[in-house]
């Protein structure tokens, strides 16, 4: 494979691996923009996802699609609790409060997970794997299409919720004055619940394609994955939604053409260093605008 063949095979497979980047980042950006919060606990609700769509396809024996579905729903439900009872009591607290106790649900979901299903990796199920594309020498797999596919679908399902719906509209009037929207009529709670659900099953179902992807998950597998899609979060504009896709694929790309050219040593060292550069570049990030506080 000649170099121009071998930079397209790796800008396929990072367009797969920034696909899962910007479905978690999107979840990051959702949050932040009603609230003002980064959920650190966001990458283990992730993992979470990941273990309970395993557990789909292992013990209940059902196809990838349906226990994606299954997936988002439960950890949906769980993104619900973990507001309602780690981050709702500290709405009005300082936000070293909340920042803190977002590290501490991350810590809980990891530890607790390794009391249940045991540190130990486990193997994912081999998923779709003699479905592939062939296009001259360059390979699209059949994880790969599957991971396109969804993420296409979840992103056009979550524009329409935003974009037409009614809940949609509230999130939007929440995100840019959450006080104002109250006194309209805006139900801020139920708001802030639905956004942490919808970001929760996006994160679950970009959990279930990692395993089925890498063939194997952990209950430590959301650290790293958690901190990358924060990185594309800030660097697409953190609370704008096309900017966490945007971010979350040129991440992915990036690390790609990393692993692929110099080394993989080097692939979180790279998505790093974009976040020193965005934070002395542009803090606002690609789509952000800057703006003065009142003080």
């Amino acid at each position: 494979m000649d170099f121009s063949q071998q930079f397209f095979q790796q800008m396929i497979n990072g367009i797969s691996l920034g696909s899962i980047y910007a479905l978690i980042a999107l979840g990051y950006t959702m949050i932040y923009g009603i609230i003002k919060l980064i959920n650190f606990a966001h990458g283990d609700i992730y993992m979470v996802g990941a273990y309970i769509g395993f557990f789909a396809i292992t013990q209940a024996q059902i196809h990838i699609f349906p226990a994606i579905l299954i997936s988002m729903v439960v950890t949906g439900i769980l993104g619900i609790l973990v507001e309602r009872l780690a981050y709702k009591p500290l709405r009005h607290a300082p936000r070293i409060s909340v920042l803190i106790t977002a590290i501490g649900v991350s810590f809980f979901l990891e530890y607790t997970s390794m009391y249940f299903v045991s540190p130990t990796p486990r193997t994912f199920p081999a998923m779709l794997g003699g479905v592939s594309i062939h296009v001259g020498e360059l390979v699209i797999n059949g994880q790969q299409l599957t991971i396109l596919g969804v993420t296409i679908l979840l992103m056009a399902i979550l524009t329409y919720v935003v974009q037409k719906t009614k809940i949609g509209k509230a999130m939007r009037a929440a995100s840019f004055d959450t006080e104002t929207a109250e006194l309209m009529g805006v139900n801020a709670d139920r708001v802030i619940s639905f956004t942490f659900c919808i970001g929760s099953a996006l994160a679950a179902a970009a959990g279930v394609m990692v395993g089925m992807y890498y063939n194997s998950i952990d209950p430590l597998m959301g650290i790293m994955p958690g901190l990358k899609a924060f990185v594309a979060a800030v660097l697409g504009g953190i609370g704008i939604l096309p900017g966490a896709v945007v971010g979350g694929l040129i991440l992915g790309i990036i690390e790609a053409l990393v692993s692929g050219f110099i080394s993989s040593t080097f692939r979180d060292a790279a998505a790093f260093a974009i976040l020193i550069l965005v934070l002395l570049i542009k803090p606002s990030g690609i789509f952000g605008k800057n703006t003065r506080e009142k003080v």
